[in-house]
C-alpha cells in the first residue's frame, strides 16, 4: 500500500520514462517522412491509411495487452512493443512496394498496442495514487520529448543521408529501449506463466465500462491527432517549411511545459475540470491552424495545440486509473488506448479521404476537427459524476 511519502522519483520510475523516451522516438522520427516516401512508391491516394492502419492494429491489440499486462506481467508486455519497433526498422527498406509498406504500417502499430498499456499500469504500480497526475505529467513529458526529438532528428537524417538510414536509425532506438527494459524490476504480484489460452478474449476483456467516460473524452480529443498526423507534412511543406518535423518541435516543446504543472492541477483540483479547460485549449489551436496560412501561423498553432496536449494527456491518464479497478488497470488502460487509437485512426482515415492530395481542403479539415472537439467539450459540460481531487480524498 503506497503512502503519501512514497516518492515518485525513483530508480523503476525512472527507468521506465527514459524507455518510453526512446520508444517514442523510434517510431515517432518516420512520421514526418512516411506521406512524401508513399507517394515516391505510387501510393499517394492512401497517405490517410499511414497512420490509419497503424492504429487500427494498436487497437485490436489493446484488449490483448491488457489481458497480458494483468496476468503475465508489465515488462513483458512492455518488451513486446519495442521488439516489434525494431523488427519493423529493418523491414521498411526490404519491402519496398506500396502494399509492404502498408502492411508494415500493421505490424507497426502492434508497438504502440503493447508499450504503452503496460506503461500506464507500471507508473499506477510504483506511484502513490495521490500523485497519479503528477506522475503521468513527468512520464508524458519524457514520451513527448520522443515526439519532439523523433521527428526532427528523423526529417534531419533522411535530408543528409537516406530513408534506409532513417529506417535503421528508428530501429536503434527502439533497441536501446529494450536493453533498458530488461533492467527493469516486474511490478505484477502473482504474476502467471505465458500459456495461448491467455490469448482468448471474451467481450468482458475488451472494454472496462468502469472508465467509460474518461474514454470518451479520449476518443473525441484524439480525432484531431490524427488529421494533424495525416495533414501536417503536407500543410508544412506547402508554406515552404523544409524540415516537417519543425510543427511537432514546436507543439511538444510547448507541451513539455504545461504537462508537469497539469498533472499537478489534476491531482490537486480535479481530473475533469483541468480536462475541460484542456479541451478548450484544443479547440483554439485547430480554429488557429485552419485560419493561419504562413510558418509564423503554424508554429503558434502548434504551440496551442502542445498546450492543449499537455494538459488533457496526463489528466485523461490518472482520470482512468482513479476510475479502474486496481486488479484490472490493464484492462483499463486498454480500454482508454483503444478510445485513444480509433479517435487517431478515425481522424485520419476521414482527413486523407477528403483532403485527397487537395492542398486548399486542409483548413476546412481543421475547422471540423475543431467541432469534434467542441462535442467533446459539451459532453464533459453536460456530465453529472464526482470530480474530487485525490490529493483531497487521501487527506
Amino acid at each position: 500500500m503506497h503512502t503519501g511519502k512514497h516518492p515518485i522519483y525513483n530508480l523503476p520510475f525512472a527507468l521506465l520514462c527514459l524507455s518510453s523516451l526512446l520508444f517514442s522516438t523510434s517510431f515517432n522520427m518516420l512520421i514526418p517522412e512516411l506521406p512524401a516516401y508513399l507517394s515516391s512508391l505510387g501510393g499517394a491516394e492512401y497517405k490517410g491509411l499511414i497512420i490509419a492502419l497503424f492504429t487500427l492494429t494498436a487497437g485490436i491489440s489493446r484488449p490483448f495487452s491488457g489481458k497480458l499486462t494483468d496476468t503475465v506481467g508489465r515488462v513483458p508486455v512492455m518488451a513486446v512493443g519495442s521488439i516489434v519497433c525494431f523488427i519493423c526498422g529493418f523491414l521498411y527498406p526490404v519491402l519496398g512496394s506500396v502494399a509492404g509498406f502498408l502492411f508494415l504500417r500493421l505490424i507497426h502499430g502492434f508497438s504502440t498496442g503493447f508499450k504503452p498499456t503496460a506503461t500506464a499500469a507500471y507508473v499506477a504500480d510504483v506511484v502513490p495514487r495521490e500523485r497519479w497526475g503528477e506522475a503521468a505529467g513527468i512520464h508524458g513529458l519524457c514520451f513527448s520529448m520522443g515526439m519532439a526529438l523523433g521527428p526532427a532528428v528523423g526529417s534531419a537524417i533522411s535530408q543528409r543521408y537516406s530513408l534506409d538510414v532513417l529506417f535503421y536509425c528508428s530501429s536503434a532506438f527502439a533497441l536501446l529501449s529494450i536493453v533498458i527494459l530488461m533492467n527493469m524490476k516486474e511490478t505484477l504480484p502473482n504474476r502467471q506463466r505465458f500459456r495461448w489460452s491467455a490469448l482468448r478474449i471474451s467481450r468482458h476483456d475488451v472494454v472496462d465500462l468502469r472508465v467509460l467516460p474518461a474514454a470518451i473524452a479520449t476518443f473525441l480529443s484524439y480525432v484531431a491527432y490524427g488529421v494533424i498526423l495525416t495533414l501536417i507534412p503536407d500543410w508544412s511543406g506547402h508554406l515552404g517549411i523544409a524540415n516537417k518535423g519543425l510543427f511537432f518541435v514546436a507543439f511538444t516543446v510547448s507541451s513539455l511545459l504545461i504537462r508537469f504543472l497539469a498533472g499537478r492541477l489534476s491531482d490537486r483540483y480535479g481530473r475533469v475540470s483541468v480536462v475541460k479547460t484542456g479541451m478548450a485549449v484544443l479547440i483554439v489551436s485547430l480554429l488557429v491552424l485552419g485560419v493561419g496560412k504562413s510558418m509564423f501561423w503554424l508554429l503558434v498553432g502548434a504551440s496551442i495545440y502542445g498546450v492543449a496536449t499537455g494538459i488533457l494527456s496526463p489528466a485523461l491518464n490518472a482520470w482512468t486509473i482513479d476510475l479502474s479497478h486496481p486488479q484490472h488497470r490493464g484492462k483499463a488502460m486498454a480500454t482508454m488506448y483503444i478510445s485513444l487509437e480509433a479517435g487517431i485512426g478515425l481522424g485520419a482515415l476521414v482527413a486523407g479521404w477528403v483532403y485527397h492530395d487537395e492542398i486548399q481542403r486542409i483548413p476546412y479539415i481543421m475547422y471540423a476537427a475543431a467541432g469534434v472537439a467542441f462535442l467533446a467539450l459539451t459532453y464533459l459540460l453536460n456530465r453529472r459524476g464526482d470530480d474530487s481531487s485525490p490529493a483531497a480524498n487521501a487527506s
